[in-house]
């Protein structure tokens, strides 16, 4: 039995217990007295046969956007076919139901059940969010990932957003991000001073101490205030989605980058409608949402060599941040990493499990991926 079947087969085994029906917000209201327990903690209940579940969720991302926003829309539709249609996703692109940076408020009082969105956004909740992101000169999206699942980072991140009312799952990784787009060349340390830069979480915590004004502008924003001067340059993701974008046509100046190696994306649901969801619901939005993280994943890195190789045929230059620059940015980045520590115990905490993975994750990738790269 392949997984498919297996999970359809949970979906329409017993219709023994039965769910009471949606509330005005479309999420299912349960009566858990009526139902046995799998412990004397958690609740076991299962989908009635012909009852519909329905899911509310807002994402950052405009409509039908290139690979984040079209691998939600792809998660929804997966759910929904493993589920045999008892458990729908509605998907609310940014600003149509609820603005882009506020879908973790939303979530958080229940006024949505679920965003797709980046945990560095929320760094103002609390500093160690940005953390779960990745950090610059950090894990690649190989290691988060190991991080994520056979580390401590989902069981601390669980912990921490659960203060929130929150219940995050990995929901997709940019691969690694390119420097940004820049109206001028940078030549030197001395060009970054003043510099009014597009660019979130830690790498602009970084960017700030080099003397950069770090701005956070959602996508829709980033293009217009570059052509007009409001900013001077603009990091987002990489070639697939830059060449998108339009960046070069009012910053021809492109950079490769180190302050987002491999950056998180997050399904992340209101915690009390997750435990009212059924547990084999739980389940396949589990097996969505790991497959969602991998196809994400992959996509950026197939699209974005394709595009790389267009950005190339328009003449785009290609740069490297010169070496006193990134030499700066490191110890910028041990700066803020050391301020953040002392300001927050919950961000010296994920800090140390990400810093103690990270030095085993390096010691192998030098005996066996950079040998590789290197003699390839």
């Amino acid at each position: 039995m392949d997984r498919r079947d297996f999970l359809t087969t949970a979906t329409l085994a017993s219709g023994a217990f039965a769910l009471s029906g949606c509330n005005e917000n479309n999420r299912v209201a349960i009566d858990y007295s009526k139902h046995p327990k799998k412990s004397d903690d958690v609740k076991s209940v299962h989908i009635n046969r012909g009852r519909k579940t329905t899911i509310k969720l807002a994402t950052s991302w405009p409509g039908h956007f290139p690979i984040m926003g079209v691998g939600v829309e792809r998660f929804a539709k997966r759910v929904f076919e493993i589920s045999s249609g008892s458990l729908e996703i509605k998907i609310y692109p940014k600003n149509t139901l609820i603005p882009a940076l506020a879908v973790f408020d939303a979530t958080s009082s229940g006024q949505i059940d679920a965003f797709h969105s980046g945990p560095y956004y929320w760094k103002g909740k609390n500093s160690a969010f940005s953390l779960f992101s990745g950090i610059p000169f950090g894990f690649t999206a190989e290691e988060v990932n190991s991080w994520m699942l056979f580390g401590d980072g989902l069981k601390l991140w669980r912990e921490y957003y659960a203060k929130y009312n929150l219940y995050p799952l990995l929901g997709g990784n940019t691969n690694i991000q390119m420097g940004g787009w820049f109206r001028k060349p940078i030549k030197s340390l001395a060009d970054m001073q003043g510099l009014k830069m597009r660019i979130p979480g830690l790498g602009g915590e970084v960017m700030a101490k080099l003397g950069v004004n770090p701005i956070l502008l959602p996508a829709g924003e980033i293009y217009t205030s570059l052509e007009r001067g409001v900013i001077d340059a603009t990091e987002w993701v990489g070639p697939a989605l830059d060449i998108m974008m339009g960046f070069y046509k009012v910053a021809p100046y492109y950079y490769s980058g180190w302050h987002e190696p491999g950056s998180v994306l997050e399904l992340t649901f209101n915690k009390h409608s997750w435990e009212k969801l059924a547990s084999e619901h739980q389940a396949m939005i589990e097996v969505a949402s790991s497959e969602t993280n991998s196809n994400m994943t992959y996509e950026f890195h197939a699209q974005n060599i394709k595009a790389l190789q267009k950005l190339q045929d328009l003449n785009v230059k290609l740069l490297e941040f010169p070496t006193e620059v990134t030499q700066a940015a490191k110890i910028a980045l041990a700066k803020v990493l050391d301020e953040q520590s002392k300001a927050n115990q919950d961000f010296q905490t994920v800090l140390e499990s990400i810093q103690t993975h990270l030095a085993l994750s390096k010691a192998w990738s030098d005996v066996s991926l950079d040998y590789f790269l290197n003699n390839r």
